[in-house]
């Protein structure tokens, strides 16, 4: 009886051998290498509360790279977030770097709501009616929710006005 021939030794250095090995060493390498460390996000400059006159405040109009800031109700809104809105180009620009109470409670976007004379007092919103002060107020509630109070509308030469600027 013949035997059957010898089987021939399998080398280990065949080539799917040798691709499962690389295959192996590389997901090891994945597993094992080191990660870079997480990088944190960018903070953004801490806002100070502050007070503003008319005219420190009509720079805040989003032009030049500068925030965008509402007054209503001599408060101060931080709207750089709605840029879209509220900055250059946007519905609402116009009211940029200004008190826009008076506008936004008459519901009118003209250049003849805003106070032309910015050394003069602020405006005392006289005149409104009860459904324009609701108009306001519902304004005011939506700013409040939505942005950040960064300060207060003061009169030029008001006692608070004079101490912000020492």
């Amino acid at each position: 009886m013949d035997s059957p021939p010898a089987a021939q030794a399998a080398s280990i250095a065949s080539p799917v051998n040798l691709i499962l090995l690389a295959l192996l060493g590389f997901l090891i390498y994945i597993r094992l290498r080191p990660t870079p460390p997480p990088s944190l996000p960018k903070v953004p400059a801490p806002i100070v509360f502050r007070t503003f006159t008319p005219s420190t405040l009509k720079p805040y109009n989003g032009e030049k790279n500068m925030p965008v800031y509402i007054a209503v109700r001599s408060r101060v809104f931080d709207v750089t977030s709605g840029r879209n809105f509220y900055g250059p180009g946007g519905p609402y620009a116009n009211f940029a770097g200004r008190d826009a109470s008076r506008g936004l409670a008459c519901g009118s976007f003209d250049e003849d709501m805003l106070t032309e004379d910015l050394n003069g007092p602020l405006d005392d919103l006289k005149g409104l009616g009860e459904d324009e002060m609701q108009a306001l107020q519902d304004w005011d509630e939506r700013f409040s929710e939505k942005y950040l109070v960064v300060g207060k509308l003061v009169a030029v030469g008001s006692d608070e006005a004079l101490k912000e600027e020492l």
